[in-house]
């Protein structure tokens, strides 16, 4: 297609400049009738082929047909793409290019379907502090090696844009509190209102029109904040556009190409520098200023943020024989006096809590695989009180990290009679003292050549033992003038007696 540029040079060069068609045809590298065409062309000249011819397809159309009405009784899901129709075509002969297919099945799905009505929107303006919208994505990273379909919440500020995200490998109560808690000290405040959509962390129940059911547990979290919860219509995105944009355009920004980091503390901090650094971008509606500039205009809008919310989901468990409870199919341990008794397991998104009659009697680092065991070896200490073999083959005391020292000194005391009880006597003490003393203790017994539980006994309670007081200095008008004679032959004057021993 010859540009109007080079039509107005013909047109110029042969009706202004007399210059010949041929003439022109050769320094144009052009043919002959199309300069001769141009000379008479007013107007800028359009190209559109109705109709792409297809002659490789042709006798492969009747089979495509069939498939495609045929799929289109089956759910979306199902279905198969362009590209799957075209390799199955390629397996019945067909030779074409897989462009002619493609065009084909968009043509025929758009005959089938109709135009598609063009929906129209009303702009929206928001207020400083007024708003900010949540939703969540799920994203490829790799983590430690490993790659992860890991979730990632998003938040957005509706006055000033800015953004803010947090990656988790689930979408559970749990993260949504800690999120909410990571956002609102990112933002340094609290906005009146969170829009959301009606995901099960949030809503219960939906009613007609905007009436919802709140999550009870989630209620205690806007309890705490003072913010009003909206939920959307179901399916209508559009109530929360600007965080729906904001999750491709993060996919884009931050997730492409494929990012690896240690562990998600690594990865969030990251993000939340990100965040930090695309707010210098203009703002989409004052361009003159940027999303940084209108942020610090909103902080002065958002509420403070009192205390961070405790955002636990409470479990009633009953504590197993061995000692354990089993969350997400992992088993965390309990200290053994709590046995076949029921307490409260309590999970955020980073931690287990454990508490009964009121306290928390263990905790423990949240664990996110499956069929993992988390124990702390103190919890099954008195159960060796009793029986002081399982020591040796016990799963808590086989994994436990003991200092160098300290397990040296085990395995000498263990090669002795009865060294499982000896060694638990160690470490019973040491459960009342700490393993400081006890490491100590077993550095000095090392440098010996006796290596036995009384003598590191001996050591840790001279380690212990309280220091001797300091001398006092006495005045001279303090002090005895005839200071007493040790003698007991004293004694028998007082009585009045003398006793002799034969």
């Amino acid at each position: 297609m010859l540009f109007m540029a080079m039509i107005a040079e013909i047109r110029r060069r042969h009706l202004v400049s007399k210059e010949s068609i041929s003439s022109i045809a050769r320094d144009l590298k052009l043919s002959r009738p199309t300069v001769r065409k141009h000379c008479r062309t007013r107007s800028e000249p359009v190209y559109q082929r109705h109709k792409q011819p297809t002659p490789m397809l042709g006798g492969f159309q009747p089979r495509l047909e069939t498939w495609l009405r045929t799929e289109r009784l089956l759910p979306k899901s199902q279905r198969r793409t362009a590209r799957r129709l075209f390799e199955g075509l390629q397996a019945e002969g067909y030779r074409g290019a897989y462009d002619s297919v493609q065009r084909f099945v968009q043509r025929w799905k758009a005959a089938k379907s109709g135009p598609s009505p063009t929906q129209a929107f009303v702009p929206l303006a928001f207020a400083p502090g007024e708003a900010c919208q949540f939703d969540w994505s799920h994203e490829h990273v790799e983590l430690a090696g490993v790659m992860q379909t890991i979730k990632v919440a998003h938040f957005r500020l509706t006055f000033s844009r800015q953004m803010f995200v947090a990656a988790y490998p689930r979408e559970t109560q749990e993260m949504v509190f800690d999120a909410h808690n990571r956002a609102f000290a990112f933002f340094g405040g609290v906005p009146q209102r969170m829009v959301y959509d009606n995901l099960k962390a949030v809503v219960d129940t939906i009613f007609t029109g905007k009436e919802r059911l709140f999550n009870r547990r989630f209620m205690v979290l806007a309890n705490h904040y003072l913010f009003e919860p909206v939920a959307c219509t179901p399916a209508s995105g559009w109530e929360k556009g600007q965080v729906e944009n904001q999750v491709g355009n993060i996919r884009e920004w931050l997730f492409t190409p494929l990012v690896r980091f240690a562990s998600f503390e690594a990865l969030n901090a990251w993000l939340a520098t990100r965040c930090q650094e695309l707010a210098a971008r203009k703002h989409p509606v004052t361009p003159e200023r940027s999303i940084a500039a209108c942020f610090i205009t909103e902080q002065l809008a958002l509420r403070p943020i009192t205390a961070t919310f405790d955002g636990y989901v409470e479990h009633m468990l009953r504590v197993s024989s061995t000692c354990l409870v089993v969350l997400d199919r992992n088993r965390y341990s309990v200290p053994a006096e709590f046995a076949g008794r029921a307490v409260s397991v309590r999970s955020t998104a980073t931690q287990i809590r454990i508490v009964a009659d009121g306290a928390v009697i263990a905790e423990h680092a949240r664990r996110f695989g499956r069929d993992q065991l988390i124990c702390d070896p103190w919890h099954y200490l008195p159960i060796l009180e009793r029986k002081p073999g399982a020591l040796r083959n016990g799963v808590p005391f086989r994994e436990w990290q003991l200092p160098i020292a300290i397990q040296r000194v085990r395995d000498h005391i263990l090669k002795q009679p009865k060294g499982d009880r000896a060694f638990v006597e160690l470490l019973l003490m040491a459960r009342e003292v700490g393993l400081e003393p006890l490491q100590v203790a077993c550095e000095l017994v090392l440098d010996g050549n006796v290596v036995t539980a009384p003598v590191v006994l001996n050591e840790m309670r001279r380690l212990l033992a309280p220091n001797q007081p300091i001398l006092l200095s006495v005045p001279d008008m303090l002090k005895l003038q005839r200071e007493p004679r040790a003698d007991c032959a004293r004694y028998d004057h007082l009585r009045g007696v003398s006793h002799v021993i034969h």
